[in-house]
C-alpha cells in the first residue's frame, strides 16, 4: 500500500471510530463516552465491508469492554439489489432462539447517514475462518479432519440449519415455494435476473444450461431453511467447533439437497476427497442423515450442482460488470470475467458436450 493509501486507511478508521463512538453511546445508554479501539477491516467476502472493533466505556467504577462486528453495504455488492442487509438482520434475529450457531445481531441501520452506509452491528464471535483456497487453510482443515471433531460438528451444524422449524421461527418472510418444482424454477429465475442486471451479453452454453435446468427441474418434497453457501470459509471455527455460520446472503426456504449438493461439489474442495476440505464423504452421509432424518438424494444433488454452475456464472458476470462499469475498483472482480468461462466449461462437461 502506498503512503497515500495508508493515510486514507488510517483516516477511514478514525472517521468510523468517531461515528461508532456516538452511536454506541446512544444504543448502550452509557453515561459517558464509548471509546472505539482495535478497529480492523478484514479482507473477506465479495459483497460487504466487515469491520471488527472493541468498545470500551465506564460503568460506575467498573470498566466495560465488548467486541463487535460491523457489516456495511458499500452499494456495489456482488448480488446487487438481491443483497439485502435488512433481510440478513431479520434472519439472524429469527435464528437466535434456534440451535443454529449464528452471530447475534444487535442493530440494523438503513439510513446511510448514520453509519456511512446501511449496516448491521452484531456480536464478534470467537473463532477463525481459514481460507480453503489457500495452502495454509487446506492444511488447517486437513489437520482438523485427522483429529475428527470438526468433521462431525461441521456436519451437525448444517443439520441444525435444516432442522430449524422455519415457520415457528418466523422465517416464512423469505418466501415459500409452491409444490412440485417451484423451488428450482424460482432459483433459476433469480439468477436469470442477476445475469440481466449484470449487462453481460450472455453465452450459448449458458442458454443451453438454463433450458436444461428448466426442463429437468426436480420436485421438492420437504422444505427447510437452506443456507445457500454452506462450506469452510463461511464458518468461524473455535477449538474444532463451528462457533458461527456466516454469510447469510443466499438463504431461502427450499430443498435441503441444495445445501447438500454444495457440500458434495468438487468446486468446494481442492486436491482432496474431503467434502468442503474437511469431512469424509461416508461420515457426512451417516451423520447428516442421522441428525435430520433426511435421506440424501444424489440425483437431485447432481441437478443442483448444475444449477450452481449457472449461479456461479451469474455471480461472475455480475462481478465483472461491476468492475467494468466503474462501480468497484476491486481487482478480484475484474478477474472474474475469466471465471465465467470456467463455470460454463464445467457445465458443458456435465451436460455431455
Amino acid at each position: 500500500m502506498t503512503a497515500a493509501g495508508e493515510h486514507g486507511a488510517v483516516a477511514g478508521k478514525q472517521d468510523l471510530s468517531g461515528v461508532l463512538s456516538g452511536y454506541l453511546q446512544e444504543r448502550l445508554g452509557t453515561s459517558g463516552p464509548v471509546d472505539i479501539v482495535n478497529t480492523e477491516r478484514i479482507a473477506v467476502g465479495w459483497s460487504h465491508e466487515t469491520w471488527l472493533f472493541e468498545a470500551v466505556w465506564a460503568d460506575g467504577v467498573a470498566g466495560q469492554r465488548r467486541d463487535f462486528c460491523l457489516r456495511r453495504d458499500p452499494g456495489n455488492a456482488l448480488l446487487r439489489e438481491q443483497s439485502d442487509l435488512a433481510e440478513q438482520f431479520r434472519v439472524l434475529r429469527c435464528l437466535e432462539a434456534t440451535d443454529v450457531p449464528a452471530p447475534r445481531a444487535y442493530w440494523y441501520e438503513a439510513d446511510p447517514a448514520v453509519l456511512g452506509a446501511p449496516a448491521i452491528v452484531m456480536e464478534r464471535v470467537v473463532g477463525e475462518c481459514p481460507s480453503p483456497w489457500r495452502r495454509a487453510g487446506r492444511d488447517y482443515y486437513a489437520a482438523a479432519a485427522e483429529r475428527g471433531v470438526l468433521p462431525v460438528n461441521f456436519t451437525e451444524a448444517l443439520a441444525a440449519v435444516h432442522n430449524v422449524d422455519w415457520q415457528s421461527a418466523g422465517l416464512g418472510f423469505l418466501g415459500v415455494p409452491g409444490e412440485g418444482n417451484d423451488f428450482a424454477l424460482r432459483e433459476i429465475e433469480k439468477w436469470q435476473r442477476l445475469i440481466v442486471d449484470s449487462g453481460h451479453p450472455g453465452h450459448p452454453i449458458l442458454t443451453d444450461l438454463i433450458g436444461w435446468l428448466k426442463h429437468n427441474a426436480p420436485s421438492t418434497e420437504r422444505l427447510t431453511l437452506v443456507h445457500g453457501a454452506y462450506r469452510t470459509g463461511n464458518v468461524l471455527i473455535h477449538e474444532d467447533q463451528v462457533s458461527a455460520i456466516l454469510d447469510w446472503e443466499l438463504q431461502v426456504i427450499g430443498d435441503p439437497m441444495y445445501d447438500v449438493a454444495y457440500m458434495l461439489t468438487e468446486l468446494n474442495r481442492e486436491g482432496t476427497e474431503l467434502l468442503s476440505n474437511v469431512v469424509p464423504r461416508e461420515l457426512f452421509f451417516e451423520r447428516y442423515q442421522q441428525a435430520t432424518g433426511i435421506e440424501i438424494d444424489e440425483a437431485r444433488c447432481a441437478y443442483y450442482q448444475l444449477l450452481y454452475a449457472m449461479r456461479s456464472a451469474a455471480f461472475w458476470m455480475s462481478a465483472a460488470g461491476l468492475f467494468a462499469d466503474g462501480a468497484s475498483d476491486d481487482l478480484r472482480l475484474a478477474r472474474t470475467h475469466w471465471s465465467v468461462t470456467v463455470a460454463l466449461e464445467r457445465a458443458a462437461q456435465e451436460l455431455g458436450y
